[in-house]
């Protein structure tokens, strides 16, 4: 079975989250970068990911992307804006055409919208099977050992 974990990451969070993963199906693992910058902080962060939801933004992403042909199972995360994933995430869903697979979702918040932001996904997602979702609240504020043990955990309900 070939796997793929792709992601968008702004503070590191997620990207704690999709390496942990990575290590652990022995995967592939894709960090999809937006052409522009995106700010990091204080209000301008809430603004901007606001704005770039309201106005379905999709940035141009630097990445080659892959071919999605030659993976089963592919995990898809990312942080959640305005209870949506984010701008490069959709970007993504955009370019590549994903039917007929595996798919389980994880993200990143701060303070919630995880279930509208999985069923968003779901919807955009609707010609493959979903076999699991997980958010985690501010992984980098969290013991790496425990982020690990509840992916283990959720890896063994979901394969």
């Amino acid at each position: 079975m070939n796997t793929l974990v792709v992601f968008y990451s702004l503070e590191g969070n997620t990207k704690i989250v999709a390496d942990i993963l990575a290590e652990e199906l022995d995967s592939d693992c894709i960090e999809l970068k937006p052409d522009k910058e995106i700010p990091k902080g204080g209000f301008t962060k809430f603004f901007w990911g606001g704005k770039s939801i309201l106005f379905h933004e999709k940035p141009n992403l630097l990445n080659d992307l892959p071919d999605i042909d030659e993976y089963d199972t592919i995990f898809i995360g990312t942080p959640i804006w305005a209870s949506s994933y984010t701008p490069p995430i959709a970007s993504f869903l955009e370019k590549v055409s994903i039917k007929g697979k595996k798919l389980a979702l994880f993200a990143c918040h701060a303070g919630g919208g995880a279930e509208k932001c999985f069923e968003k996904l779901k919807s955009a997602l609707s010609d493959n099977t979903i076999i699991g979702t997980i958010s985690f609240t501010d992984p980098a504020k969290e013991e790496k050992e425990k982020i690990k043990a509840q992916l283990k955990h959720w890896l063994h309900e979901i394969t």
